[in-house]
């Protein structure tokens, strides 16, 4: 068995897909062109959506959102603690306040049930995260933002491929996808705005090139439009050709990419049921297809006499990388000393100190996952301190 370092994650990167970001490298036009465009719409005829807007990163899908929105301070905006900082930095520098909803223990993702007792009249805006792949309930939440009229954004950074009642995340509503090199699929760094609001559509393509009124590519000049003009104060937040193309092959392979990691989720799962102290996340049944952006499992760290972090530096030890997923938002340093609601997030909290991401990604080996658990399997009979 291989017994180098075997990382968190990798990404699956083929050599067509180098050759076409050399292609465009040489081809004399590298920021935003064709392939942006090309990208941009392959995407939308994969998810199904009506508008697909390509972006340096989710993190500033989310701050044009908030933006266009009009999201701003004394508006709150509900959202689990559980999840990456980017989304409460982003509501947190708009001057509005994050109000976090507990999540439920096994799939950590928040629910009406939560949402709802949160709901004020400053309440502007709903953030649902669809967590490692698996998809949150989301009618039940689109009926209460609609009760109370206003809207609901989906977090998708884990969700490229996943299902919700046999419906693709992002063929409707507001979403926002993330290309991270650790995503499902990579752009390098890269996201996706999806909606099917037409204005909306129109407005962040508006912001992410400093407000112009034409797009940052004229597809029938193939330049830049001289008479445009800024008809509001924008940002720079535009996805070059030579990240858009990658993305281009990596989209035509994501169902492949998606099965394997399928397939790895399944290995592991088998192996892991022979292990008490271990608990992986449960998938809801309105998850009919599983991304499997992450493999997280749950550490029982009161019988086996170690911390998470300690069992993590365990697995380091022996060659093997993990991630954390996450940290909750309002533990962080920031929100610690800043923050002063207080608000009651125990299944938040629990999972916050337990949960870690094992490695998981389309080139491993089912060798690599037995590799994995019987380092667990090693680490737990022979704890060291």
């Amino acid at each position: 068995m291989d017994t180098g370092f075997l990382p968190f994650s990798r990404p699956s990167i083929t050599e067509g897909e180098i050759s076409s970001v050399a292609e465009v490298l040489r081809s004399g036009w590298i920021t935003t062109g064709t392939k942006c465009a090309e990208f941009e719409q392959s995407f939308s005829e994969a998810i199904g959506c009506r508008h697909a807007v390509a972006l340096t990163s989710a993190t500033a899908g989310m701050h044009l959102t908030l933006h266009a929105l009009g999201i701003g301070p004394g508006d709150e905006v509900i959202t689990p603690s559980l999840t990456w900082v980017s989304t409460v930095n982003m509501i947190t520098a708009c001057g509005a306040t994050p109000i976090f909803a507990d999540v439920d223990r096994d799939s950590l993702m928040i629910s009406a049930e939560t949402v709802e007792p949160l709901m004020s009249d400053r309440t502007r805006l709903i953030v649902p995260v669809h967590y490692a792949g698996a998809a949150v309930e989301l009618d039940p939440l689109r009926q209460l933002a609609s009760q109370h009229d206003i809207p609901l954004v989906e977090d998708a950074a884990h969700a490229v491929g996943t299902e919700y009642l046999d419906r693709k995340i992002g063929v409707d509503g507001h979403v926002i996808f993330s290309f991270h090199p650790i995503k499902n699929i990579t752009t390098g760094e890269g996201g996706m705005f999806c909606t099917d609001d037409q204005d909306l559509a129109d407005h962040i393509r508006r912001l992410r090139f400093h407000g112009l009124g034409v797009d940052a590519f004229d597809r029938q000049s193939q330049g830049r439009a001289p008479q445009a003009e800024v008809q509001e104060p924008g940002f720079k937040y535009n996805l070059p050709d030579m990240n858009a193309v990658l993305g281009i092959g990596q989209l035509a392979r994501l169902g492949e990419m998606n099965q394997r990691r399928a397939e790895l989720a399944r290995l592991y799962l088998s192996k892991l049921a022979e292990i008490e102290a271990i608990q992986p996340l449960q998938t809801p049944a309105s998850t009919t297809r599983h991304a499997w952006h992450l493999f997280i499992i749950r550490l029982d760290i009161n019988n086996v006499g170690m911390s998470r972090d300690h069992f993590m530096a365990e697995l380091k030890a022996k060659g093997i990388g993990s991630g954390l997923h996450f940290k909750a938002a309002h533990l962080q340093k920031y929100y610690r000393e800043n923050y002063q609601h207080a608000f009651s997030l125990p299944e938040t909290e629990w999972n916050s100190e337990r949960i870690c991401s094992l490695p998981l990604f389309p080139d491993m080996r089912d060798e690599d996952v037995i590799r994995v658990v019987e380092a667990i399997k090693s680490i737990l009979r022979s704890p060291s301190t």
